[in-house]
């Protein structure tokens, strides 16, 4: 543990007022690198994440990761007292960052005009289903609904199956990340270039960050009246790309994105002959004829162990990778030597081993300080720092605007 001034934002406070995983996981990556993070909850419920996942003593794990190098407080927003902390919170913050329904925080009397008076340079992200605006923009807004409506789930799974979901938060990961860049370029527009100084309402949806990942779908519609259909785990634009079964019931993914990376694998699954096919130069070409080559490769692998296919492909330098589970990610030695996955002490649960920070940075590393802690762990310190007397703050409990 390091202190919290450590990191590329360090000096930056952010209010983290946001549930679940797009906002949270927002604020989570800000905090990483140095940002002072006030995660604000439900005195009563807290955020419904913390019961998300698998549990251990009845402490979430995923909240645990989610909600690190955070300070967690419990302020009942919807009380008038609760919004008056919150304004004195935003006095003194550079981004609050939410993902209640449109028109919630305005209910409450802290929508952005409230905010901004109070606080001109303020950076409001504002995260939710479909938007601020349109006729969607009021419907509960899920993750699961943004990788249905982005054409995701329909080009993904079996041909002859159904549309597939993923099996994870996709799309509010997706938008939480997206929503980083947001907000270093609103605070980047506050300060920099000849900025006003002043801060921006980021109106952000799990939607549009899904349907960026989705790709060209919608272009090729437009031009070509083509729908991309569902192909598993092949590639409709490119071939060999599957994952095949070794002769020691592993799981191997491979990857020919290039047309020199395709010539290297076939070659090495000894049937060079196709290499010279007019075919076989464009990505589309290889697609076409994608059975034969899908079968050259997948007869090969079948008759060697993992160890074997991994070996040959790295001495041909040819792209594989085995398909893991987190017990093997974990055991990875490549993955414990760039220290991707870091063990850190909890105060609930000892030490556990979670995801390291995003990215390596030379001269400013980001660092896990803490892991998610309790439901308003930090209440009164953050109000003490506020200026409330210790009288005031057990009224605000007495009458339950705070825990």
């Amino acid at each position: 543990m390091t202190d919290r001034t450590d990191g590329p934002l360090a000096g930056l406070r952010v209010l983290d007022i946001s549930t679940v995983l797009a906002g949270p996981l927002t604020c989570q990556v800000l905090g990483d690198f140095g940002a002072e993070v006030i995660k604000v909850e439900h005195p009563r419920t807290g955020d419904a994440f913390r019961s998300h996942g698998a549990q251990k003593d009845g402490h979430g794990l995923w909240w645990k990761i989610v909600s690190r190098n955070k300070r967690c407080v419990a302020i009942d927003l919807s009380r008038p007292e609760g919004a008056e902390l919150i304004i004195d919170l935003v006095r003194t913050a550079d981004v609050l960052v939410e993902n209640f329904r449109p028109g919630t925080l305005e209910r409450w009397g802290l929508g952005y005009d409230v905010l901004h008076a109070v606080n001109p340079r303020l950076v409001l992200a504002r995260i939710t289903g479909f938007g601020q605006s349109g006729p969607y923009s009021s419907r509960p807004g899920f993750g699961t609904l943004a990788e249905a409506m982005s054409g995701f789930a329909a080009v993904t799974g079996e041909p002859d199956g159904p549309p597939t979901l993923p099996p994870m938060g996709l799309a509010d990961s997706l938008c939480g990340l997206t929503a980083v860049g947001a907000v270093m370029m609103a605070l980047w527009h506050r300060d920099h270039n000849g900025g006003s100084g002043e801060g921006q309402v980021i109106d952000l949806s799990l939607l549009e960050p899904m349907m960026c990942a989705v790709g060209p779908g919608v272009t090729v519609y437009d031009q070509l009246g083509t729908l991309q259909q569902r192909n598993g785990n092949r590639s409709s634009s490119n071939a060999p790309r599957n994952t095949y079964r070794s002769a020691d019931d592993r799981w191997m993914a491979i990857s020919t994105s290039a047309t020199s990376i395709a010539e290297r694998v076939l070659r090495l699954v000894g049937h060079p002959e196709v290499i010279d096919e007019p075919w076989f130069a464009s990505a589309a070409g290889r697609a076409a004829h994608v059975d034969l080559l899908d079968g050259y490769v997948a007869d090969w692998i079948a008759q060697r162990t993992e160890a074997e296919v991994v070996a040959a492909f790295e001495a041909a330098q040819a792209a594989v990778a085995p398909v893991y589970t987190a017990a093997d990610v974990i055991n990875d030695p490549h993955v414990a030597a760039t220290e991707m996955i870091i063990e850190v002490d909890d105060a609930d649960l000892g030490p556990m081993r979670m995801q390291n920070v995003l990215f390596r940075m030379s001269e400013t590393p980001g660092t896990i300080r803490s892991t998610g802690s309790a439901l308003g762990a930090e209440t009164d310190s953050v109000l003490d720092e506020l200026g409330l007397a210790a009288e005031r703050i057990a009224e605000l409990r007495s009458l339950e605007v705070i825990a």
